[in-house]
């Protein structure tokens, strides 16, 4: 909630306890007492000034409202906190759901609530009254504490999902520029250390031929292997491998930047976790060999220690150093710029995380940064146990508050009577289906059961308790759980397990149009529920109406409760399948986004690749071949030329800015030697995603099928959600075969944009058990094809 909220809310509440008390009485003609006006005054400014404020501290806001409100409601008349006594602390209740963690709220509900019960029986004694008002503000505090839940966990869903198209935006930006470094690191080795090294050797010969004969047939044999060794590290770097990494895995540069300090002398341990590429891992590294730096710059010789966890939630970076031995000098600490912490701040800021830094208890110095984690939820503060068990004690402690009076209470005063109230098993038989709902998205079938089970046990709680209130009433709060639960499960796309062949020769599951559009439809197991929800219901309020006894007839009582029942069963699903269509409805367009930037970012940096593959085609492999050519035929002077001539061909490429003058549709598309870009960018983006090809896909496939294998590959792995994925690639020598795992919901859109995308080709789409997606593309009569076409 916005600030506006905060303050109108409260407002709102004031109002409309106004008009209850003191607007009713007055309307009537009974004007309260002066002192009465004077007390409800002070506890509704009190409280509406706590709710006002509540968002900074929700559960002492709730501890003032409930507690400034019980105290009120004693001297008032009925009535005077009848708004803000149960809509003002349920309003408190809402705002320390959704503002703290899941035990938090539920640890406050659960006092607040025996709280108000035991105040109770310490002011009125152990009576045998039905106690029907305190099940109904428990389980408003129930319904509120449940829907801040839910509320706060569609907003954390919201934030993971608006951090991971963020990440993907940046990834989007930094893909390309990254596929350029690589290229030109590799470039700029094979410069180095071949073509530079064939210059040199050549040279030497040639001003030793003289003198040194013999060194010329050695040149040229070392100049021809050199130059065949360059042209298969260029061929490499033109079309690198998707399973193989080309540049060392950030664990690895971690390691490889803690050995580095090791042999300036500097003591470090480490302990790193495997870190996927992205903006996280750079982040990660530029912290550590920050803190690293200053460690030796202003610390040197003192024992450090380097962690990296990297987990769901978070990734925790923290370098921690000694104080440095006595007689130690800092050579390097003048030669700081002071910038340092800013730019460590600006690395963790960039990536979605935060940094903080300062001495430790024995002199040393400590960094530590927390970053987004691989499903990039925002990052929260993990809780100590300790902390937990001060909750509940202070919990425990205002528990048993009310109890204190009970010790002055003359035993006369209590009721003798040992008949169990009502109440007290509509208590138990609520909690016992607000628990139930905790397991419902794990064991759906087990909590269903469970609430009609007990809901069977609601008319046997009214007889056995001498119930004598509104009938109807314990059935409708019986109602209420299952109500719930129809709405947070809604229902689920109804798929017979035959089988149709589309006519692409895809199987997909048969279903209906609706379902091929993407609509929720409600399948047959979602219509027993519906059923057994409507019987269940309606026998047990029909047993509590026949129980207390009526004029109406049976059937006609029969027909009304279970119309009733249907429509509000009805009602709740319809609620639940509105409420999955538009969760469903984000997740796509997030989906849609996601695969958007994917395309465009492998698409850029797959023409950053082919620019360069290009130069290589026409400069450096021609004049590598030249000076393999001259090599070989003995001729020193061209050898050497020729191996100068490459190495400058390969200088001015690298030089070469890239030029974004090229329109869309003629830019060239990405085929399966994209693979590697594809999955270094959604592995950027917080996904596990492993490829993996064997030795019998050729290096060759025919147009046709390379661009549509990657497509492919590409709508499989950029749905699915955020979960690991693994994705083969086999072939034979009539049929290309792409086999992924891990794709949780490849629902009826997805497939639809497969077929269409083999149909051309007369490929196959089959799904399986275990999350398996596998497409077959021929290979024999699309090579045939194009040949033809030549």
């Amino acid at each position: 909630m916005n600030r506006t909220d905060d303050r109108l809310v409260p407002v709102l509440l004031l109002c409309a306890q106004a008009l209850v008390w003191p607007g009713v009485p007055l309307v009537r003609g009974m004007v309260p007492a002066p002192s009465a006006l004077l007390l409800a005054a002070l506890v509704a400014g009190v409280v509406v000034a706590v709710l006002v404020l509540r968002s900074t501290r929700p559960v002492a806001a709730l501890i003032v409202v409930a507690a400034v409100c019980a105290l009120g409601a004693g001297p008032l008349p009925s009535g005077a906190m009848a708004v803000l006594g149960t809509a003002g602390v349920a309003l408190a209740v809402f705002t320390v759901a959704i503002g703290r963690d899941a035990f938090t709220a539920v640890l406050c509900v659960t006092a607040l609530a025996l709280w108000q019960l035991l105040q109770g029986i310490s002011l009125h004694g152990l009576s045998d009254r039905d106690g029907l008002d305190m099940v109904l503000t428990a389980l408003l505090y129930a319904a509120t504490c449940g829907t801040g839940l839910l509320a706060r966990r569609n907003r954390r869903a919201r934030q993971a999902a608006h951090q991971r198209l963020e990440r993907a935006e940046t990834e989007r930006h930094r893909l390309p520029a990254a596929e350029r470094r690589r290229m030109e690191r590799e470039l700029h080795d094979i410069s180095a250390h071949h073509l530079t090294a064939v210059v040199v050797t050549v040279g030497a010969a040639l001003g030793l031929r003289d003198r040194r004969p013999e060194l010329a047939a050695g040149a040229m044999e070392f100049a021809s292997s050199t130059g065949r060794e360059v042209t298969r590290a260029l061929g490499a770097v033109r079309a690198p491998a998707p399973s193989r990494t080309e540049s060392p895995p950030p664990e690895d540069q971690l390691a490889g930047l803690v050995a580095g300090f090791r042999r300036l002398g500097q003591r470090v341990d480490c302990e790193i976790d495997p870190l996927p590429d992205g903006a996280v891992a750079e982040a990660a590294y530029g912290i550590a060999r920050e803190a690293l730096t200053n460690v030796a710059r202003y610390a040197p010789g003192a024992h450090t220690t380097l962690l990296c966890r990297y987990g769901d939630t978070r990734t925790e970076i923290m370098v921690t150093s000694t104080a440095p031995p006595v007689g130690a000098v800092a050579h390097g600490a003048g030669l700081g710029g002071g910038r340092g912490q800013g730019f460590l701040r600006s690395r963790a800021r960039e990536a979605g995380g935060t940094v903080r830094s300062g001495p430790t208890a024995d002199g040393g110095w400590e960094v530590r940064a927390v970053l987004p984690g691989r499903i990039s939820t925002a990052v929260e503060p993990a809780t100590p146990r300790a902390y937990r068990v001060a909750q509940v004690v202070a919990a425990l402690g205002l528990i048993v508050q009310p109890l204190l009076p009970a010790l002055v209470i003359r035993p006369e005063d209590l009721s003798s009577g040992t008949q169990v109230s009502a109440g007290l098993f509509f208590a138990l038989l609520a909690a016992g289906q607000a628990m139930t709902l905790l397991w419902l998205r794990k064991t759906p079938r087990a909590a269903y059961a469970m609430l009609l089970g007990l809901t069977l046990l609601w008319p046997v709680a009214m007889a056995v308790g001498h119930y004598r209130g509104p009938v109807l009433l314990p059935p409708a709060l019986s109602l209420l759980a299952t109500y719930a639960a129809l709405v947070m499960q809604p229902a689920r796309p109804a798929m017979s397990r035959t089988r149709r062949v589309s006519r692409a020769g895809c199987a997909v599951p048969q279903a209906t149009r609706e379902q091929e559009a993407g609509s929720l439809v409600p399948g047959r197991g979602h219509l027993t529920t519906i059923f057994l929800t409507v019987l269940v219901h309606s026998v047990s309020a029909t047993a509590a109406v026949l129980d207390r006894g009526t004029t109406v007839p049976a059937w006609a009582v029969i027909v009304g409760v279970t119309i009733g029942v249907a429509l509000t069963v009805s009602t709740a699903g319809l609620a639940g399948v509105r409420r999955a269509r538009h969760r469903q409805a984000g997740n796509r367009a997030n989906e849609e986004r996601l695969a958007a930037l994917t395309e465009e970012a492998v698409r850029d940096a797959w023409v950053e690749r082919h620019r360069i593959a290009a130069g290589l085609e026409g400069t450096v492999f021609a004049r590598t071949a030249d000076m393999i050519t001259e090599a070989e035929a003995g001729r020193l002077d061209a050898t050497a030329a020729r191996a100068r001539e490459a190495l400058a061909a390969m200088r001015a490429l690298l030089d070469t800015e890239p030029q974004d003058g090229t329109r869309p549709e003629l830019r060239p598309q990405p085929t399966l030697q994209a693979l590697d870009l594809l999955a270094h960018h959604l592995r950027a983006t917080g996904r596990d995603i492993d490829i993996r090809l064997t030795d019998r896909v050729p290096r060759q496939l025919p147009t046709a099928v390379d661009l549509t294998a990657y497509h492919a590959a590409e709508t499989l792995l950029t749905v699915g959600g955020q979960g690991p994925c693994l994705l083969e690639l086999d072939a034979d020598t009539a049929t290309l075969t792409l086999t992924a795992t891990g794709i949780p919901h490849a629902g009826a859109a997805v497939r639809e944009r497969l077929t269409a995308r083999i149909t051309a080709l007369g490929g196959s789409l089959t799904t399986g058990p275990g999350e398996t997606v596998r497409l077959r593309l021929p290979l024999t009569n699309v090579q045939n094809d194009e040949e033809r076409q030549r």
